[in-house]
């Protein structure tokens, strides 16, 4: 066994989809002769959290937590969001969306200050426990997951300790994402400064979707390309329980994860009023349930609809429950952010979705990545934000399969078989075996 260093923030307990990658890497890595060593944030201040996740770590696995420090505190009393409310989706605002003083200023102290992101203070502040685990191990490789981003900066510093190859894993985009504060000049520089150097310093570089590759190298055509390996992400056989299927009631539509401003139902809410309107479908035919972490104005819009009483909000669950209702579902819910990059943007959570081999309505560009997902598995149904009537006719197409029971799937198993957690695993251990060659 050959000994791996692992540097995630997003681990057990945090829940959510950002933790899911590392801890299916964890459980598979040993099978193929890596052995994997977790360095993580102690306390950290996780937009979600899943303590039944925790159960999901091998019992043989060393984990170093070092503590961190991070100013959501003081970034809520600035704003005004309570604390049991999620800072993460009430910060990624529409394009153009307006403002208050209180979000300006708050964006600009996270612009100017917080370089790469708010965990920047961990680089710091886990020194010490960060010395530990590489003087109480043999390390053989290291792989950083993020973002965070500040994760690829201490694993940079790791390999210049350590002198062993490093393989930067990258969930998404860094500068000029969706999530990224818009910079000015010199805090811009320097992240980009940041980004490059570590794009430079790793031997690998690892993406879960295509497109965080063709970002990286749109941004600085002159790196390496052979770094880049696009490794999916994927789904748990495993994690999905046996349920004793009972039909339901009404049509049910389900979507599970984070929802805000440039993610949001609005294109789907349109779509079913206008089949309202034409009486093609009546209030008490469906039922819609929005499950995970919304923002404030997500629940405004729900609110706003003239059937209300047909959708369920129901707040973050532990990740086999959401997969309990998603099994429990007729069809599930799928919506790509309204971007620049969202021909490209492949969410984590769409693998979860195949896996439990439902149709999937998708809300997303019809020539990007996501669409050619859903053709290659044959699960989806997708169309445009633009596209209501298109939306409308997806929508009656997947409730009068439920009612008249005569519509049957052309699902591709051998496609959705190459998205097992097993496989993303074998394809990491290869590049780290190319990289130990003894």
């Amino acid at each position: 066994m050959k000994n791996l260093l692992i540097i995630a923030y997003y681990f057990p307990p945090s829940g959510g989809p950002g933790v899911q990658r590392v801890l299916k890497h964890i459980k598979y890595l040993p099978e193929f002769g890596w052995n994997p060593i977790v360095y993580t944030a102690k306390d950290a201040q996780y937009p979600a959290y899943d303590y039944s996740l925790l159960e999901e770590i091998p019992k043989n696995i060393k984990i170093y937590r070092s503590k961190i420090f991070e100013p959501y505190s003081f970034y809520r009393k600035i704003v005004g969001i309570k604390s049991s409310d999620p800072v993460d989706v009430n910060v990624i605002k529409k394009e153009n969306q307006k403002l208050t003083w209180k979000e300006k200023f708050s964006e600009f102290i996270r612009a100017t200050f917080f370089i790469p992101d708010a965990r920047m203070f961990w680089y710091f502040s886990g020194r010490k426990e960060l010395r530990k685990a590489i003087k109480e191990n043999k390390i053989d490789a290291i792989y950083s997951s993020s973002p965070p981003y500040t994760t690829a900066l201490i694993a940079k510093r790791a390999k210049k300790i350590l002198k062993v190859p490093w393989i930067a894993g990258f969930r998404d985009p860094w500068t000029g994402f969706i999530s990224a504060p818009k910079r000015w000049f010199l805090p811009r520089q320097i992240d980009e400064h940041l980004e490059k150097s570590v794009f430079q310093k790793a031997d690998k570089i690892e993406c879960a979707w295509v497109g965080i590759i063709k970002d990286a190298l749109g941004k600085y055509p002159d790196l390496d390309k052979s770094k880049f390996q696009h490794i999916p992400n994927g789904f748990d056989s495993d994690d999905y329980p046996k349920i004793d299927w009972q039909e339901n009631e009404r049509f049910t539509l389900t979507y599970t994860g984070s929802m805000y401003g440039r993610r949001n139902p609005a294109a789907l809410f349109q779509a079913i009023e206008k089949l309202l309107n034409d009486g093609l479908l009546s209030r008490d035919d469906f039922k819609i349930k929005f499950i995970g972490r919304f923002g404030r104005e997500i629940y405004e819009m729900i609110e706003n609809t003239s059937f209300r009483n047909s959708i369920e909000v129901i707040n973050y669950l532990p990740h086999k429950e959401s997969l309990i209702e998603l099994l429990k579902s007729d069809a599930l819910l799928l919506i790509v952010d309204e971007s620049k990059e969202s021909q490209e943007i492949v969410p984590g959570k769409v693998y979860e979705y195949i896996g439990t081999r439902k149709p999937i309505l998708t809300i997303a560009p019809t020539n990007g990545a996501i669409a050619e997902l859903m053709q290659e598995t044959g699960l989806g149904l997708v169309a445009h934000q633009s596209e209501i009537e298109k939306i409308a006719d997806n929508f009656l197409k997947l409730y009068n399969a439920y009612k008249y029971k005569g519509i049957k799937q052309k699902i591709n198993e051998s496609a959705i078989a190459k998205y097992e957690r097993r496989e993303a695993a074998r394809q990491l251990s290869i590049l780290l075996d190319e990289l130990c060659v003894e």
